[in-house]
């Protein structure tokens, strides 16, 4: 095969024509545009701000954000359009698959935030059946809990089908007379939730912490079936949702070269109060997510002052 030996203007024009044809890449450590998804839960998008403002107003780099499906992210880790899921609950067989396997992402640690999924019956149910928060005496109280949507059974109201829920399964291994039935949301399980504090209407929900709703509405937690390992296994669940360590998951790349933006995400921990201090203003003081994470900031540098890298 004949070889060309390349001339320097040669080496110039191919220089120039690639310069034109593509933007060229911060090199690693520079300053540059951090592409952070956000899920669909309030508490999320409250942490993603706090991420953001600090990686905009602290160490001087760009933040594009885009709302994603929670289990439609991971893919995206390959293509480069995203570069951080600050929130990740569980989600083992992905991490498998794009951790373990593909080796296209990985943990940058814990959030700090611990997470609970369960199912939540108002106060007031609590009070006024006592025995109600014991799963073994839910079918009695199926009746209390039907819909048109579920006929003779008792209703269990999700949120997107796409949060971390096995409870099909359980109402099927647990033989409850109950029925799933997805709101869509969080933000319409919140307002069911209000609404049947308010009104004083039935409502058993899956539910979850942390979640600002908690300083504003008593709801209390159904004693599922302790958790074991390997109980609650997707088609043979059968009993209550594990404890969540959550975590930060992050582009394998963007760990590489991602530099003070990638060292700000791994350092940041914070608590579910410091978590429900945000969404709670966002919701309750009307603020925008941005407002919100400002104000945090604003009053809380003695959490977050450690994040940021020397």
């Amino acid at each position: 095969m004949r070889t060309k030996t390349l001339t320097g203007p040669l080496i110039a024009a191919l220089l120039l024509t690639a310069c034109s044809s593509a933007e060229p890449k911060p090199p690693a450590g520079s300053k540059g545009t951090v592409n952070i998804d956000i899920h669909a839960w309030l508490g999320y998008e409250a942490q993603a701000a706090v991420l953001a403002h600090l990686l905009e107003n602290e160490l001087g780099y760009k933040v594009r954000t885009r709302t994603m499906k929670e289990d439609e992210s991971w893919k995206d880790f390959e293509t480069g359009k995203v570069d951080v899921i600050v929130e990740n609950w569980g989600h083992d067989s992905l991490k498998e698959e794009y951790i373990e396997q593909k080796k296209v992402a990985l943990s940058a640690g814990l959030t700090g935030n611990k997470g609970v999924i369960g199912w939540y019956v108002p106060e007031w149910m609590a009070k006024q059946y006592p025995d109600i928060t014991n799963w073994r005496n839910l079918n009695k109280y199926a009746h209390l809990f039907r819909t048109e949507k579920t006929g003779n059974a008792g209703q269990i109201l999700d949120g997107d089908p796409t949060f971390v829920t096995n409870d099909e399964a359980l109402v099927k291994n647990l033989q409850l007379n109950y029925q799933v039935v997805y709101s869509g949301s969080e933000d319409a399980l919140i307002k069911a939730a209000q609404r049947a504090t308010e009104k004083r209407t039935p409502l058993l929900m899956y539910f979850y912490e942390p979640q600002w709703l908690f300083t504003k509405v008593k709801l209390v937690k159904i004693n599922l079936p302790p958790y074991a390992v390997g109980c609650m296994d997707g088609p043979k669940a059968r009993c209550d949702y594990p404890p969540y360590l959550l975590d930060k998951i992050v582009s394998r790349k963007f760990a590489e070269t991602g530099g003070k933006a990638y060292e700000l995400v791994r350092n940041f921990t914070w608590t579910n109060d410091n978590q429900n201090a945000v969404a709670s203003d966002i919701i309750n003081k009307k603020m925008n997510a941005r407002e919100a994470a400002k104000r945090w900031v604003d009053q809380n540098k003695i959490v977050w002052k450690d994040w940021i890298p020397r």
